[in-house]
């Protein structure tokens, strides 16, 4: 008998071991759905390389012992072919998916996935929100399947304007955005917290334009000089925020402007010298935070001559390793339930992955474009110029509330 509770004993402590590293060796596919042709495409080929370059570093180093493997998808920026890819994704096996240019492609993956889930029990998918920032994502529309690891709209706005607030020389404001849901909200936040914290200021334009088509910016800017903006908030990126700060060089305009994605690929040369002083960033990171990103961006730099500045991937890897190891496991069930209100550390600091939304809390920076130097000497772009910071604002600066009411499996 002894010796059957020994044998019993042993055979217990094997099991509690390999369960506690049960995912050790398996491999993560990430499916990466973005754009990799027309005129967003710059911005597709350095996220899928940014993806891939961290799925490299981060399968040698996470606490799960997960090797991590990304499948490049080009989705037009185009929600109907992002549906093709995710379903070209689930017949290779892929139970993780990323993407984050265009909401409109979000929220119909939001749908999709959460339909797949509900009809397919024991084959979820995890949808992990890169950079797409409409905050009815984790308010009306929120889902337990969907974690975004940028800040959304709102937050942006609540920074910026913070910001905006003390400086006296704002007097006229100029909104300029793409039609569709990103741009909507970025006109409908900047008037509505304008006007609780700086009701002076007077909003003199508020365009919205396509998305992704332009390209010719002259007459926009021709209508903001004509108003008399001194400021331009714009939540424009890729080549819809480089043409135009392009054409406002060319064209005279010498206001400022308050962006979101001033980094991204394109805008650092568009903007040029001419800009310096003028040209505002608020973001979750920027070229200057130094530590490890510095030592990332300079391998990225080497390796691709290009610039690394989607920092939301190295949040989604860090998250990914912690809530695996967490679940013991690399099911998207038992991740989704680990990762939910996990507070880790990342390279801005203190993050959370907040349970009521899947919303990750995290400091925001505001740069500015000057000349690069010793103190802030990266040089996106090889322009000699850099985003160098000038206020940071902690989590609970820029957090907002939610409305979501998460409904959970089960």
């Amino acid at each position: 008998m002894t010796t059957l509770i020994k044998f019993a004993a042993a055979a217990a402590l094997v099991v509690c071991a390999h369960s506690a590293m049960a995912q050790k060796g398996e491999t993560v596919k990430i499916a990466w759905i973005d754009p990799l042709s027309g005129l967003m495409a710059p911005v597709g080929t350095n996220q899928l390389k940014s993806f891939q370059f961290f799925a490299e570093k981060f399968s040698q180093s996470n606490p799960a012992g997960v090797k991590f493997e990304v499948v490049g998808i080009d989705n037009k920026l185009s929600p109907t072919e992002s549906l093709n890819a995710l379903k070209s994704a689930l017949d290779q096996g892929v139970r993780y998916i990323t993407q984050g240019n265009g909401s409109a492609v979000a929220g119909a993956l939001i749908d999709a996935v959460a339909k797949h889930n509900e009809r397919n029990p024991g084959k979820e998918v995890m949808f992990l929100n890169h950079s797409a920032v409409d905050p009815d994502f984790t308010n009306s529309k929120c889902n337990y399947w969907h974690f975004r690891f940028d800040a959304d709209t709102s937050m942006k706005m609540e920074a910026m304007t913070t910001f905006m607030a003390d400086k006296k020389d704002i007097q006229k404001v100029y909104l300029l955005n793409q039609n569709y849901s990103h741009g909507q909200q970025v006109s409908r936040f900047a008037k509505e917290i304008l006007a609780r914290k700086r009701p002076d200021i007077q909003i003199v334009g508020d365009d919205l334009h396509p998305l992704a088509q332009v390209r010719d910016f002259s007459p926009y800017i021709a209508k903001i000089k004509a108003s008399g903006a001194d400021t331009v908030i714009t939540g424009n990126w890729g080549s819809d925020l480089s043409l135009l700060v392009k054409a406002a060089n060319e064209g005279g305009y010498t206001g400022n402007f308050y962006t979101y994605y001033t980094g991204v690929s394109g805008t650092p040369t568009a903007l040029g010298t001419n800009s310096a002083g003028r040209v505002y960033q608020i973001a979750y990171a920027h070229y200057n935070m130094g530590g490890s990103m510095e030592k990332w961006m300079g391998e990225f730099k080497t390796k691709f001559n290009d610039d690394f500045y989607t920092g939301s991937v190295i949040h989604i890897y860090t998250a990914l390793g912690e809530a695996m190891a967490k679940a013991k496991s690399t099911d998207p069930v038992k991740v989704a339930a680990a990762l939910e209100g996990m507070k880790f550390k990342s390279y801005n600091g203190d993050v959370e992955m907040r349970k009521t939304d899947h919303q990750l809390q995290q400091p925001l920076y505001m740069t500015v474009w000057q000349k690069a130097d010793k103190k802030y000497p990266y040089s996106p772009e090889n322009t000699g110029m850099t985003l160098a910071p000038v206020k940071t604002f902690e989590s609970y600066v820029s957090s907002t509330p939610t409305s979501c009411q998460m409904k959970r499996p089960g």
